[in-house]
């Protein structure tokens, strides 16, 4: 059986809890700051849970996470 492979856009925006659930970056944090609150930019700045219902596609896509 051949190995799998990662595919790489995934691998740099999801990671593996020690629990196994995935996590990833928010978005609206690369530009167009300046009228957004430093409340609401902090906020974005945190890591979330991918969705449950989206949680399958990822792994699909990370074999080895």
């Amino acid at each position: 059986m051949p190995k799998l492979k990662t595919r790489k856009a995934a691998a740099k925006r999801f990671r593996a809890t020690g629990s196994g659930k995935i996590m990833r970056r928010k978005a609206f944090k690369s530009h167009l700051l300046e009228h957004k609150s430093a409340d609401r930019k902090r906020n974005l700045g945190k890591m979330a849970l991918v969705d449950e219902r989206d949680a399958d596609n990822v792994r699909g896509m990370l074999p080895y996470l």
